[in-house]
């Protein structure tokens, strides 16, 4: 199998995330403007005490892209320099980046929790199979 191929999806969370940073401003930006908020009111917690989930959510999944998506990046790099990708690391690789894309939708419109956690876990199990193969793997299994 083509070794690059695990950066496709490696690539598309990247452009998730940079996504989910513009979405983030172009919801926080014009809610400071409108509300005229005085510089000791954006502190982080005052901030997020005056924020409605409009501009909370998507700066709460902003930060949910820096959590399980870091062991993701970690292992698409160790399974590419250990020449280790194959089909199954690269169809896990794209369930997560699928469904963590479906959960950035969900988080910031709906925010159907029980939804949001059905797509949460789907892509930690995907990054989960891909950590147990690559731990078997480099233990010789």
């Amino acid at each position: 199998m083509n070794q690059t191929a695990i950066f496709s999806p490696l690539f598309a969370m990247i452009f998730l995330t940079m996504a989910g940073w513009v979405y983030m401003y172009a919801r926080r930006l014009p809610f400071i403007a409108r509300s005229k908020l005085r510089p000791e009111q954006l502190t982080p917690l005052e901030f997020a005490r005056l924020s409605p989930p409009e501009v909370a959510n998507p700066s709460d999944n902003l930060k949910n892209l820096f959590e399980v998506p870091v062991l993701f990046y970690v292992l698409a790099l160790y399974l590419f320099v250990t020449s280790q990708v194959d089909t199954t690391h690269l169809v896990a690789a794209w369930i997560f980046f699928v469904f963590r894309a479906l959960h950035s939708a969900v988080h910031c419109t709906v925010n159907i929790v029980p939804l949001r956690f059905a797509l949460y876990l789907v892509g930690s199990l995907a990054v989960a199979v891909m950590a147990v193969r690559a731990v078997l793997q480099h233990l010789g299994y």
